[in-house]
């Protein structure tokens, strides 16, 4: 049986309050809904570990939730930035392996990887894809990334912020 909005949000608002059984519950609940969400996102054997992820987050973001509020939107945003997180982190990763290890058995994966990234940048507008791309996967500062694009750095912060929202709303509808 699913929890229902109601539920989480009533285990979220004692959780505050202190009450150990219903954060253990809410944990739980949590864990198998998040455990859905990314299973349509990502490979089976990555989930658990996104799951975990995602409720560490949760944990420290406790105080944040505001209890006037529906909790499984704020759950899912919680969520759509650790996998966007992860996907980061994976294609940094594995850029960085295709650039010392190409002749490697595999490699194919690496490159698709790349394409599917330089794809869905290529979707956004210019100006949100040269950010993220300096950013995000390049690790450059807000400021260098603004003085590269002659941005703003107020700029550079929304343009990424509008991106990766775009970018997750492209990934969940493929």
């Amino acid at each position: 049986m699913r929890s229902s909005e109601e539920s989480l949000r009533a285990l979220m608002i004692r959780a505050q309050d202190g009450d150990k059984k219903s954060y253990a519950v809410l944990l739980e609940e949590s864990g198998k809904w998040l455990s859905r969400f990314y299973a349509q996102k990502i490979s089976a054997d990555a989930v658990d570990d996104l799951v975990q992820d995602t409720l560490m987050s949760v944990h420290r973001k406790l105080a944040s939730y505001d209890s006037s509020r529906a909790f499984l939107p704020w759950l899912a945003a919680i969520a759509r930035y650790r996998w966007v997180d992860r996907l980061r982190q994976t294609y940094k990763h594995e850029a960085k392996a295709l650039d010392f290890d190409v002749a490697e058995e595999g490699h194919e994966d690496i490159v698709g990887a790349k394409i599917s990234i330089d794809r869905l940048l290529n979707l956004l507008p210019e100006g949100q894809a040269e950010v993220i791309q300096y950013v995000k996967i390049q690790g450059l500062s807000i400021a260098e990334a603004g003085a590269k694009t002659g941005q703003s750095e107020s700029l550079v912060k929304v343009n990424i912020h509008r991106g990766l929202k775009k970018l997750a709303a492209l990934i969940e509808s493929e």
